[in-house]
């Protein structure tokens, strides 16, 4: 029987979120690369480590990755 057709990946949304193993979405806080002199050590340290997204924005953009 044929089947409906597939649903497209969203590329930009697949470049910037990647899935973990318990399914939540992660992706690299923004402010980090340069013109830094003017934050704290803590705020740079922060930026350091990946963003989890909240379960109802996981659930969206999950469907089109």
């Amino acid at each position: 029987m044929a089947k409906g057709p597939k649903m497209k990946t969203h590329k930009a949304s697949s470049k910037v979120f990647k899935k973990r193993k318990d399914g939540t979405l992660t992706y690299k806080k923004s402010g980090g690369n340069h013109i830094t002199s003017k934050d704290s050590s803590k705020q740079i340290r922060k930026r350091r480590n990946k963003g989890v997204l909240s379960k109802g924005e996981a659930s969206r953009i999950k469907s089109v990755i």
